[in-house]
């Protein structure tokens, strides 16, 4: 077994005697049903693994991978014998957080400061006086371009006419592509006048078929919608505009100028955080300006 020769005061395993698994199994059993689907992943396995993941900023790939070559993190995950497979796929723990949310995330946080609290590591003078500020919270997207924003509304709009069986009169795929790749060459050669007018024809494309979409009625879903109405936006959008979409995949990107030498332009989201003045704790944190204070 893995006590049995695990150092005792390793900081993972103690703490994970010191984390409230229990409370997790009731929390998140909500987003569950017994009798449906295949077993659910463990709850303990898959909130540690998050814990570590963020412990140690690594990647999903990386946490799980690395999971099975450190016994210290099978036991804080409720491995009682060391495992030689991985645990779950990697990509299970993207559509975990997609189940749980932001309440979920927040669960996560305040069972850390409580666990804190618990062990009189977090004390109560600590939370008197606290820092809030905001910082950039960079997405993983391509720099934005009219013409590759065009050329990725066009292909949503074709697969979104596909799911809903809608049979366009044509999806522009391969003239799309050429178009695409013109462009760059175009514009790698410094030859502006042609890259404007190959993005001229990603953006006629993009128009003809979000119109087709549109004549067609077809009964969206919700998800399907939205796209629909992401691709008007890119569509009609302008330079001077504001609020502009900068990515199909997340809408909720912005272009933020921080003035910094190195990246004079950011995309991404403002983050606030709140922390501790002499320790750092980070006690809040909510991706918009309002941000609830701890009791």
């Amino acid at each position: 077994m893995l006590k049995g020769f695990l150092n005792a005061a390793h900081p993972l395993y103690r703490l994970a005697g010191v984390v409230n698994w229990a409370q997790f199994e009731r929390q998140f059993g909500q987003f569950y049903a017994e009798d449906m689907g295949r077993p659910a992943l463990a709850t303990r396995l898959v909130v540690g693994l998050h814990y570590l993941k963020y412990l140690y900023n690594v990647s999903d790939e990386v946490v799980v991978a690395s999971w099975v070559e450190n016994p210290y993190w099978q036991y804080f995950c409720g491995e009682d014998y060391f495992a030689h497979e991985f645990p779950c796929d990697p990509t299970s723990l993207v559509k975990w957080r997609r189940r749980v949310g932001v309440e979920g995330s927040e669960k996560l946080l305040k069972e850390t400061l409580a666990a804190a609290q618990r062990e009189a590591v977090l004390t109560p003078a600590e939370i008197k006086r606290v820092n809030v500020d905001t910082t950039v919270q960079e997405k993983a997207i391509a720099f934005p371009t009219d013409a590759r924003l065009f050329h990725k509304a066009r292909q949503a709009l074709v697969r979104v006419a596909k799911g809903c069986n809608l049979k366009l009169r044509q999806s522009y795929v391969r003239l799309g592509k050429r178009a695409l790749v013109n462009q760059g060459r175009y514009g790698a050669a410094r030859q502006l006048k042609r890259a404007r007018r190959e993005t001229r024809k990603l953006r006629t494309y993009l128009g003809r078929v979000l119109r087709n979409v549109e004549r067609g009625r077809p009964k969206l879903s919700e998800k399907h919608a939205q796209i629909v109405t992401i691709a008007r936006r890119v569509l009609a959008q302008q330079r001077t505009d504001h609020g502009k979409v900068y990515s199909i995949h997340a809408p909720e990107v912005e272009c933020i100028a921080k003035g910094k030498v190195h990246k004079h332009y950011e995309f991404g989201c403002k983050v606030p955080i709140v922390t501790t003045s002499r320790q750092s704790w980070i006690v809040g944190t909510m991706p918009s300006t309002t941000i609830p204070m701890m009791e």
